[in-house]
């Protein structure tokens, strides 16, 4: 009779449990290597489930070194982390791409950038989930390395992100003037450090302006 109820008591927790996962707002943090936030001791995803809480599931979909051009070098499209993002059905999409697009390798195709990038939105406002999307603009670019070009970042990709935002009805997270004066936060010059994450996680936050669950899906 003890081991009856003991099994039964283990199948309800195991319900609940699930009942539980399934009703957690899923956010789906999509990007480069500032969003995978190698070497740190917290991802900027990371932070943003600390911030958001319970009720959320955060998961980090960055790849470094991933451009959003399908003719860039290492294009996002071919990773396995996109299906996974789009198979997971998120709730709210946060994109931050576009610093590793600047390269001249991937910025001579920059006519495809817009067209690109308006299809990927796409790519998820048309699953079943039907997430909210938010499109983050870069973070400067204070040193130029890696090929990555700070008047690109700063001057052309910046505008033409806030361009998919409106062409696409998609909410923009400012992430560029939130850091400008401040390459303190960048351990060299591009990549947010432990405290450039926090800051990063925090403007999302405040950008998401959900207040509950019922809020984040409508």
């Amino acid at each position: 009779m003890k081991k009856h109820f003991s099994l039964l008591y283990l199948l309800v927790l195991l319900v609940c449990f699930g009942a539980s996962a399934q009703n957690k707002i899923k956010v789906a943090c999509v990007g480069n290597s500032i969003t995978e936030g190698a070497g740190l001791k917290q991802t900027y995803p990371a932070v943003l489930q600390q911030l958001l809480g319970g009720a959320y599931e955060v998961r980090n979909f960055g790849v470094s070194g991933r451009t959003l051009l399908k003719k860039g070098n290492q294009p996002f499209w071919n990773e396995t982390k996109y299906q996974d993002a789009l198979a997971w059905n998120p709730d709210i999409v946060i994109i931050k791409l576009g610093t590793n697009d600047s390269k001249p390798m991937n910025w001579k195709f920059k006519d495809e950038f817009v067209p690109d990038y308006i299809q990927f939105v796409a790519s998820f406002k048309k699953l079943a989930s039907k997430p909210k999307v938010y499109v983050c603009t870069p973070v400067p670019v204070f040193e130029e390395k890696f090929s990555i070009s700070k008047p690109v970042v700063n001057t052309e990709i910046v505008p033409a992100v806030k361009k998919v935002a409106k062409k696409t009805k998609s909410k923009t997270i400012d992430l560029y003037t939130p850091f400008l004066g401040k390459p303190e936060l960048t351990y060299d010059g591009i990549h947010p450090n432990d405290a450039g994450a926090a800051l990063l996680a925090n403007e999302v936050y405040k950008s998401l302006k959900v207040k509950s669950a019922q809020t984040a899906r409508k």
